[in-house]
Protein backbone atom coordinates (compact mmCIF):
# COMPACT_ATOMS: atom_id res chain seq x y z
CA UNK A 1 0.00 0.00 0.00
CA UNK A 2 1.20 3.23 -1.06
CA UNK A 3 1.97 6.23 1.32
CA UNK A 4 -0.18 9.14 1.09
CA UNK A 5 1.13 13.00 0.91
CA UNK A 6 -0.08 13.85 4.41
CA UNK A 7 1.62 10.79 6.14
CA UNK A 8 4.91 12.80 8.61
CA UNK A 9 8.27 13.09 7.56
CA UNK A 10 9.86 14.41 11.22
CA UNK A 11 10.29 12.09 13.83
CA UNK A 12 9.08 12.81 17.36
CA UNK A 13 11.76 14.44 19.35
CA UNK A 14 14.01 13.21 16.08
CA UNK A 15 14.54 9.73 17.36
CA UNK A 16 15.75 7.64 15.08
CA UNK A 17 13.36 5.58 12.99
CA UNK A 18 12.37 2.05 13.11
CA UNK A 19 14.86 0.87 15.98
CA UNK A 20 13.14 -2.54 17.25
CA UNK A 21 15.70 -3.19 19.86
CA UNK A 22 14.28 0.43 21.73
CA UNK A 23 11.89 -0.46 24.37
CA UNK A 24 8.97 3.10 23.99
CA UNK A 25 7.70 3.89 20.31
CA UNK A 26 5.48 6.38 18.90
CA UNK A 27 3.70 5.72 15.54
CA UNK A 28 1.07 8.04 13.53
CA UNK A 29 -2.01 6.73 12.97
CA UNK A 30 -3.50 9.56 10.29
CA UNK A 31 -7.04 8.78 9.83
CA UNK A 32 -10.16 11.51 9.99
CA UNK A 33 -12.56 9.71 8.73
CA UNK A 34 -15.27 9.84 11.03
CA UNK A 35 -14.77 13.27 12.60
CA UNK A 36 -18.59 14.95 13.09
CA UNK A 37 -17.55 18.79 12.84
CA UNK A 38 -14.06 19.86 11.62
CA UNK A 39 -11.97 17.89 9.12
CA UNK A 40 -7.69 17.53 9.23
CA UNK A 41 -6.71 15.23 12.37
CA UNK A 42 -5.25 13.48 9.66
CA UNK A 43 -2.68 15.89 10.02
CA UNK A 44 -1.58 15.46 13.41
CA UNK A 45 0.56 13.48 13.57
CA UNK A 46 2.92 15.52 11.37
CA UNK A 47 2.17 18.64 13.83
CA UNK A 48 3.09 16.75 16.80
CA UNK A 49 6.04 15.44 15.70
CA UNK A 50 7.30 18.79 14.26
CA UNK A 51 5.88 20.42 17.37
CA UNK A 52 8.17 17.98 19.30
CA UNK A 53 11.39 19.16 17.73
CA UNK A 54 11.69 21.59 20.53
CA UNK A 55 11.94 18.80 23.17
CA UNK A 56 15.55 17.25 20.72
CA UNK A 57 17.80 17.80 24.19
CA UNK A 58 14.52 17.19 26.28
CA UNK A 59 14.93 16.51 29.98
CA UNK A 60 11.35 16.57 31.49
CA UNK A 61 12.16 19.48 34.67
CA UNK A 62 10.28 17.24 36.87
CA UNK A 63 10.71 13.79 36.19
CA UNK A 64 14.56 14.69 35.28
CA UNK A 65 14.97 12.01 32.76
CA UNK A 66 14.21 11.88 28.69
CA UNK A 67 13.06 9.03 26.15
CA UNK A 68 15.64 10.24 23.63
CA UNK A 69 17.99 7.06 23.81
CA UNK A 70 15.28 4.53 24.78
CA UNK A 71 12.50 5.48 21.89
CA UNK A 72 12.18 5.14 18.43
CA UNK A 73 9.57 6.08 15.84
CA UNK A 74 8.10 3.43 13.57
CA UNK A 75 6.51 6.46 11.40
CA UNK A 76 2.66 6.69 10.04
CA UNK A 77 0.72 3.25 9.08
CA UNK A 78 0.39 3.31 5.94
CA UNK A 79 -4.43 2.74 5.63
CA UNK A 80 -6.93 3.07 3.70
CA UNK A 81 -8.17 6.59 4.17
CA UNK A 82 -11.99 6.68 3.24
CA UNK A 83 -13.61 3.66 5.10
CA UNK A 84 -13.49 2.83 8.21
CA UNK A 85 -14.06 -1.21 8.61
CA UNK A 86 -11.29 -1.29 5.65
CA UNK A 87 -8.82 1.54 7.75
CA UNK A 88 -9.54 -0.52 11.03
CA UNK A 89 -8.85 -4.05 9.34
CA UNK A 90 -5.95 -2.80 7.78
CA UNK A 91 -4.85 -1.76 11.15
CA UNK A 92 -5.06 -4.28 13.51
CA UNK A 93 -2.05 -6.55 11.89
CA UNK A 94 0.05 -3.78 11.79
CA UNK A 95 -0.64 -2.77 15.17
CA UNK A 96 -0.08 -5.88 17.10
CA UNK A 97 3.19 -6.57 16.61
CA UNK A 98 3.71 -3.32 17.81
CA UNK A 99 2.01 -3.88 21.03
CA UNK A 100 4.08 -6.93 21.70
CA UNK A 101 7.55 -5.27 21.34
CA UNK A 102 7.29 -1.01 22.36
CA UNK A 103 5.60 0.61 25.35
CA UNK A 104 3.54 2.80 22.15
CA UNK A 105 2.19 6.28 22.05
CA UNK A 106 -0.27 6.97 19.10
CA UNK A 107 -0.25 9.63 17.46
CA UNK A 108 -3.70 10.47 15.76
CA UNK A 109 -5.85 10.98 13.96
CA UNK A 110 -9.74 11.27 14.92
CA UNK A 111 -10.83 9.56 18.60
CA UNK A 112 -12.50 6.59 16.35
CA UNK A 113 -8.79 4.97 16.34
CA UNK A 114 -9.24 4.13 20.09
CA UNK A 115 -11.55 1.59 19.64
CA UNK A 116 -9.48 -0.52 17.54
CA UNK A 117 -6.20 -0.05 19.54
CA UNK A 118 -8.19 -0.88 22.71
CA UNK A 119 -9.11 -4.57 20.93
CA UNK A 120 -5.68 -4.64 20.16
CA UNK A 121 -4.60 -4.14 23.74
CA UNK A 122 -7.25 -6.33 25.30
CA UNK A 123 -6.34 -9.30 22.87
CA UNK A 124 -2.40 -8.75 23.82
CA UNK A 125 -2.87 -8.96 27.33
CA UNK A 126 -6.21 -11.77 27.87
CA UNK A 127 -7.93 -8.99 29.68
CA UNK A 128 -9.96 -6.20 29.72
CA UNK A 129 -8.22 -3.05 30.49
CA UNK A 130 -8.42 0.31 32.55
CA UNK A 131 -9.16 3.93 31.24
CA UNK A 132 -8.38 7.17 31.72
CA UNK A 133 -9.70 9.06 29.23
CA UNK A 134 -9.55 13.06 28.74
CA UNK A 135 -11.93 15.14 26.47
CA UNK A 136 -14.87 17.44 26.18
CA UNK A 137 -16.76 14.91 24.86
CA UNK A 138 -18.23 11.75 26.70
CA UNK A 139 -18.02 9.76 22.96
CA UNK A 140 -20.87 7.61 24.40
CA UNK A 141 -23.41 7.93 21.69
CA UNK A 142 -24.76 4.21 20.72
CA UNK A 143 -24.57 5.47 16.84
CA UNK A 144 -22.84 7.83 14.93
CA UNK A 145 -25.02 9.98 13.06
CA UNK A 146 -27.01 6.90 12.13
CA UNK A 147 -23.53 5.61 11.34
CA UNK A 148 -22.53 2.47 13.79
CA UNK A 149 -19.44 3.60 14.75
CA UNK A 150 -17.47 6.59 14.91
CA UNK A 151 -15.36 9.36 16.87
CA UNK A 152 -18.16 9.69 19.59
CA UNK A 153 -18.95 5.97 20.30
CA UNK A 154 -15.92 4.27 20.93
CA UNK A 155 -16.61 4.56 24.63
CA UNK A 156 -19.76 2.86 24.64
CA UNK A 157 -18.85 0.11 21.82
CA UNK A 158 -15.63 -0.53 23.88
CA UNK A 159 -17.62 -0.95 27.40
CA UNK A 160 -20.09 -3.07 25.09
CA UNK A 161 -17.56 -5.06 23.88
CA UNK A 162 -15.76 -5.69 27.27
CA UNK A 163 -12.95 -4.00 25.98
CA UNK A 164 -12.65 -2.56 29.40
CA UNK A 165 -13.28 -2.54 33.05
CA UNK A 166 -16.47 -0.38 33.57
CA UNK A 167 -15.40 0.65 37.23
CA UNK A 168 -12.43 1.66 35.81
CA UNK A 169 -13.13 3.90 33.15
CA UNK A 170 -12.33 7.53 34.39
CA UNK A 171 -12.63 10.69 32.54
CA UNK A 172 -11.54 14.05 32.96
CA UNK A 173 -13.06 17.35 31.46
CA UNK A 174 -16.31 16.06 29.84
CA UNK A 175 -18.53 19.14 29.31
CA UNK A 176 -20.21 19.25 25.72
CA UNK A 177 -23.76 19.47 25.47
CA UNK A 178 -25.99 15.76 24.91
CA UNK A 179 -28.87 14.19 27.19
CA UNK A 180 -28.39 12.43 30.20
CA UNK A 181 -28.01 9.21 29.56
CA UNK A 182 -24.85 10.03 26.93
CA UNK A 183 -23.32 12.32 29.67
CA UNK A 184 -23.55 10.25 32.88
CA UNK A 185 -23.03 6.71 30.84
CA UNK A 186 -19.59 6.21 32.34
CA UNK A 187 -20.81 6.66 36.29
CA UNK A 188 -23.92 4.73 35.36
CA UNK A 189 -21.79 2.14 34.34
CA UNK A 190 -19.39 2.31 37.54
CA UNK A 191 -16.97 4.49 36.34
CA UNK A 192 -15.43 8.37 37.66
CA UNK A 193 -16.44 11.21 35.69
CA UNK A 194 -14.78 14.75 36.54
CA UNK A 195 -16.24 17.15 34.84
CA UNK A 196 -14.93 20.38 33.15
CA UNK A 197 -17.15 22.72 35.94
CA UNK A 198 -16.23 20.23 38.74
CA UNK A 199 -12.51 20.97 37.98
CA UNK A 200 -12.64 24.52 37.67
CA UNK A 201 -9.95 26.00 39.85
CA UNK A 202 -7.93 22.78 40.69
CA UNK A 203 -4.61 22.98 38.87
CA UNK A 204 -1.84 21.66 41.11
CA UNK A 205 -1.37 18.46 42.69
CA UNK A 206 -2.24 19.66 46.11
CA UNK A 207 -5.98 21.15 44.98
CA UNK A 208 -6.10 17.98 42.76
CA UNK A 209 -5.18 15.88 45.21
CA UNK A 210 -8.54 14.40 46.21
CA UNK A 211 -9.42 13.58 42.90
CA UNK A 212 -6.23 12.24 42.34
CA UNK A 213 -6.50 10.08 44.84
CA UNK A 214 -9.93 8.21 44.32
CA UNK A 215 -8.39 7.33 41.01
CA UNK A 216 -5.51 5.74 42.64
CA UNK A 217 -7.43 3.73 44.96
CA UNK A 218 -9.68 2.81 42.48
CA UNK A 219 -7.03 1.36 40.14
CA UNK A 220 -5.51 -0.59 43.51
CA UNK A 221 -9.41 -1.95 44.52
CA UNK A 222 -8.61 -3.63 41.16
CA UNK A 223 -5.64 -4.78 41.57
CA UNK A 224 -4.05 -2.28 39.11
CA UNK A 225 -4.92 -4.05 35.80
CA UNK A 226 -2.88 -2.33 32.53
CA UNK A 227 -3.94 1.35 32.16
CA UNK A 228 -5.07 2.87 28.97
CA UNK A 229 -4.50 6.62 28.28
CA UNK A 230 -6.65 8.27 25.89
CA UNK A 231 -6.10 11.80 25.59
CA UNK A 232 -8.20 13.91 23.16
CA UNK A 233 -6.89 17.33 22.64
CA UNK A 234 -10.35 19.15 23.24
CA UNK A 235 -10.09 18.31 26.77
CA UNK A 236 -8.54 21.39 26.95
CA UNK A 237 -10.25 25.31 26.09
CA UNK A 238 -9.96 26.54 22.77
CA UNK A 239 -7.73 29.51 24.48
CA UNK A 240 -4.89 26.48 25.11
CA UNK A 241 -5.59 24.41 22.03
CA UNK A 242 -7.80 25.94 19.25
CA UNK A 243 -6.48 23.47 16.46
CA UNK A 244 -9.48 21.19 16.90
CA UNK A 245 -12.41 19.81 15.00
CA UNK A 246 -14.79 20.28 17.84
CA UNK A 247 -13.90 22.58 20.41
CA UNK A 248 -15.67 23.20 23.13
CA UNK A 249 -15.63 26.52 25.59
CA UNK A 250 -14.91 26.30 29.14
CA UNK A 251 -12.67 23.25 29.15
CA UNK A 252 -9.35 22.46 31.22
CA UNK A 253 -6.03 24.46 30.51
CA UNK A 254 -2.43 22.46 30.20
CA UNK A 255 -1.68 23.14 33.96
CA UNK A 256 -4.17 20.88 35.18
CA UNK A 257 -3.63 18.07 32.73
CA UNK A 258 0.24 18.04 33.05
CA UNK A 259 -0.79 17.81 37.04
CA UNK A 260 -2.43 14.61 36.64
CA UNK A 261 -0.72 13.23 34.06
CA UNK A 262 2.84 13.96 36.33
CA UNK A 263 0.68 12.75 39.59
CA UNK A 264 -0.53 9.74 37.81
CA UNK A 265 1.67 8.26 35.23
CA UNK A 266 4.40 7.72 36.99
CA UNK A 267 2.75 5.36 40.47
CA UNK A 268 0.13 3.66 38.10
CA UNK A 269 0.23 0.71 35.29
CA UNK A 270 0.22 2.66 32.41
CA UNK A 271 0.51 0.28 28.91
CA UNK A 272 0.18 2.76 26.09
CA UNK A 273 -1.33 5.95 25.24
CA UNK A 274 -2.57 7.93 22.10
CA UNK A 275 -2.99 11.90 21.40
CA UNK A 276 -5.71 12.18 19.36
CA UNK A 277 -7.92 15.35 17.98
CA UNK A 278 -5.05 17.33 16.91
CA UNK A 279 -5.75 19.27 14.20
CA UNK A 280 -3.42 21.91 12.85
CA UNK A 281 -5.21 24.11 9.76
CA UNK A 282 -7.53 25.65 12.75
CA UNK A 283 -4.38 26.13 14.93
CA UNK A 284 -3.05 29.26 16.33
CA UNK A 285 0.69 29.57 16.90
CA UNK A 286 0.99 25.76 17.26
CA UNK A 287 -0.21 26.09 20.38
CA UNK A 288 -2.21 22.83 20.12
CA UNK A 289 0.41 20.88 18.58
CA UNK A 290 2.79 22.11 21.29
CA UNK A 291 0.65 20.84 24.02
CA UNK A 292 -0.04 17.28 22.42
CA UNK A 293 3.86 17.16 22.03
CA UNK A 294 4.51 18.08 25.65
CA UNK A 295 1.66 15.58 26.87
CA UNK A 296 3.15 12.59 24.63
CA UNK A 297 6.57 13.39 26.15
CA UNK A 298 5.39 13.95 29.50
CA UNK A 299 3.88 10.48 29.72
CA UNK A 300 7.08 8.88 28.23
CA UNK A 301 9.03 10.22 30.74
CA UNK A 302 6.81 9.56 33.56
CA UNK A 303 7.06 6.04 32.51
CA UNK A 304 10.28 6.08 32.59
CA UNK A 305 10.54 7.24 35.86
CA UNK A 306 8.11 4.53 36.92
CA UNK A 307 9.38 1.42 39.59
CA UNK A 308 6.25 1.13 41.99
CA UNK A 309 3.87 -0.81 40.11
CA UNK A 310 5.26 -4.00 37.93
CA UNK A 311 3.63 -4.05 33.84
CA UNK A 312 1.17 -6.70 33.72
CA UNK A 313 1.82 -10.27 32.51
Amino acid sequence: MGQFAFLSQNAFMAVPRHEAARPFAVAGIAWDGCVTNRPGARFGPSAIRQASQMLCDGIHPWFNTTPETVLTDLGDLALPNTSLEAMRAAMMPLIAPMIAQHHMAWLGGDHSITLPLLRAYKAHYGRPLAVIHFDAHCDTWEDHFGEPSGHGTWVYEAIQEGLVIKECFVQFGIRSAGVREAREYVADQGGLIFNARGLRGLDNPMQLAPILQQVRERMAAHGHPPLYLSLDIDCLDPAFAPGTGTPEPGGMNTNQVFSILEELVPPLNFVGMDCVEVAPAYDHAELTSYAAAQFVWTYLCGRLSSKQVPAPG
